[in-house]
C-alpha cells in the first residue's frame, strides 16, 4: 500500500505534555441527516504518546457516504484515522499527518483550532524552489520523474520529465528557464526507497515500508528542506 504524508510548521512553540493535554480533550460530536437517517458523526484525538521530543497520535473522523443498492441510495457511516506526529527539529515545531493531502489539510486545520483555538497557526511547509533543485541535481541519477510549476509558456500551466537521465538532458536545463521545480520522484540515497516529494510538502512512498520506517524517513530527509 502507498504511504502518504503532508509536513506542516505550527508557528507557535509548545512543549509535547502542553500540546498532549490540549489533544487529549479534543472531541467534537456533529448530529446530521443523509438520506432520512440520522448519525452522529464524531471528531477526535487518540492514542496520544508524549515524548520530550516528539508526540504522536491518531486524528479520527467520521463521515457518511451514500452507495446505490439495486436502486436504493443506502447511507453507510464510516470512520477514517489518520496518524500524525508533533516533532521538534531544530528549534521549529513541525506536524506531519499521515495521509493524503485533504484529510492532511483538515486534520491539522482541526488541531489548529483545538491546540490554538483559531485557524492559521498550523501553515503548510514550503520548500523553496533552489532548495529542491540542489537536491535533486546533487541525485541527478537518482530522480525519476521532474515536474516544474510557474511555467511562463502562454496555456501551458505544468511542464514535466521523466527517464533515468534528466539531469543529462537539454530539456531539464531549458524548462528551468520557463518554471520552477515543484515535484520530483526519487530513490533516496540513505533508505533507498522511491518517493515522490513536492514543495509543499505531500510525501508519497512508492516503495513498500511500514509507517515507522516513513516517519523516520520524512523526519530526517524531509524536515531539513523545509524553508
Amino acid at each position: 500500500m502507498v504511504l502518504a504524508g503532508k509536513v506542516f510548521l505550527v508557528r507557535e512553540s509548545y512543549d509535547m505534555d502542553t500540546l498532549a493535554e490540549k489533544l487529549k480533550s479534543f472531541r467534537l460530536e456533529t448530529d446530521t441527516s443523509v438520506e432520512e437517517q440520522e448519525f452522529k458523526l464524531v471528531t477526535e484525538v487518540t492514542d496520544l504518546s508524549a515524548g520530550k521530543s516528539a508526540l504522536e497520535g491518531t486524528f479520527s473522523f467520521d463521515a457518511v457516504f451514500v452507495v446505490r443498492h439495486r436502486g436504493k441510495a443506502m447511507p453507510v457511516p464510516r470512520t477514517y484515522e489518520a496518524p500524525f506526529s508533533f516533532n521538534v527539529y531544530k528549534d521549529r515545531l513541525f506536524l506531519t499527518v499521515y495521509d493524503k493531502k485533504t484529510r492532511a489539510n483538515s486534520a491539522a486545520n482541526e488541531m489548529s483550532k483545538a491546540v490554538f483555538m483559531s485557524l492559521g497557526q498550523v501553515v503548510e511547509a514550503r520548500i523553496e524552489p533552489e532548495t529542491l533543485r540542489r537536491f535533486h541535481e546533487a541525485n541527478f541519477q537518482d530522480t525519476k520523474v521532474v515536474f516544474y510549476s510557474d511555467v511562463d509558456l502562454p496555456n501551458i500551466s505544468k511542464l514535466s520529465l521523466y527517464g533515468e537521465e534528466l539531469g543529462n538532458t537539454g530539456l531539464y536545463a531549458d524548462y528551468l528557464t520557463h518554471g520552477k521545480l515543484w515535484y520530483i520522484v526519487f530513490t533516496s540515497k540513505p533508505y533507498g526507497y522511491v518517493v515522490g516529494l513536492t514543495r509543499n510538502c505531500i510525501v508519497t512512498a512508492f516503495s513498500k515500508m511500514e509507517l515507522p520506517e516513513f516517519k523516520t524517513f520524512v523526519s530526517s530527509q524531509v524536515f531539513p528542506l523545509v524553508a
